[in-house]
């Protein structure tokens, strides 16, 4: 029998909720709000309030190359930070799920780069990478101007990329042992007994078997590389090299705080927030349907 809880006083679960509530609205809802205001005015040159605008800021910035030439570039971006990370991830998890001596020191030092903050994993990064020192220096020695971030926009760009999956390793690392040790480990020895390799047993069996949090991660991922990416590029590039590195996330800063273009800047944040609803939508509403096994 399903058990409820009930309060005599009806005004004590409204204060025990309103702190959330308060947080929920100040740091939400209100922030929306105003998006969505300045979404659809046009602030008067100079001051003097806004003006509605309608659907142009929306219009003008579809009508924009170089908005859409970075909205190509954020795919490109998303869904390689998403690949590298989830691949790296899952060969990791595999090597470690296993009953060997030394396997729980491993298990905890795969995950220590998610408790690293963005800014400070892309200064470290921007260091390893920098054309004049360690082992990418030495190389530039021997084949000058083979590696150089600071003129080379996809140099740049895939410095990036190789940081920010770096630091999503660990949250996909503890998902998907967390999977694989919910896997019967009766399959796998049947698998062995057969004469299937690891990497045959990983793509027959176990692979099939964590789909749901393959697809999970995936779209997890994906929101993680169009929204959080702003504080990487910030420290290792700031957009360059001519707009090279320049995502969706970092252009709507760019244009309204940079360029004072707040209308325009909203519009886009409205872009990107559906674009996040529309992966969250698929998420609760076809992959956790779908994606089963009974």
């Amino acid at each position: 029998m399903e058990r409820r809880a009930f309060y005599q006083n009806p005004v004590l679960p409204w204060l025990l909720l309103a702190p959330q509530l308060l947080l929920v609205l100040v740091f939400f809802y209100w922030p929306t709000s105003q998006a969505l205001f300045w979404a659809f005015t046009l602030e008067q040159p100079w001051g003097g309030g806004n003006t509605w605008a309608g659907f142009n800021n929306f219009l003008y910035i579809f009508g924009d190359g170089r908005y859409w030439a970075t909205v190509a570039r954020s795919a490109f971006y998303a869904i390689a930070v998403s690949a590298i990370s989830m691949c790296l991830a899952l060969t990791l998890a595999m090597f470690v799920d296993r009953a060997l001596k030394g396997t729980r020191m491993f298990q905890s030092v795969f995950v220590w780069p998610y408790a690293i903050a963005a800014p400070a994993a892309g200064v470290a990064f921007r260091f390893i990478f920098a054309p004049e020192a360690g082992l990418i220096g030495a190389v530039n020695e021997m084949w000058p101007g083979i590696w150089n971030p600071a003129t080379n926009g996809f140099h740049a760009l895939g410095m990036v990329i190789v940081c920010h999956a770096w630091l999503g390793i660990g949250y996909n690392f503890i998902f998907f042992l967390a999977a694989l040790q919910m896997l019967p480990k009766s399959l796998s020895e049947a698998g062995a007994m057969d004469g299937a390799r690891p990497y045959r047993r990983m793509l027959d069996i176990q692979l099939p078997l964590i789909a749901p949090t393959v697809f999970f991660l995936l779209i997890m991922n994906l929101i993680s590389s169009f929204t959080d990416s702003f504080g990487l590029i910030d420290v290792m590039t700031e957009g360059g090299p001519i707009n090279a590195t320049e995502v969706m996330v970092y252009k709507l800063y760019v244009d309204g705080f940079k360029g004072l273009d707040y209308s325009g800047a909203a519009a886009q944040s409205i872009v990107l927030m559906l674009l996040v609803i529309a992966l969250t939508f698929v998420q609760f509403r076809w992959v956790e349907k779908r994606v089963h096994y009974n």
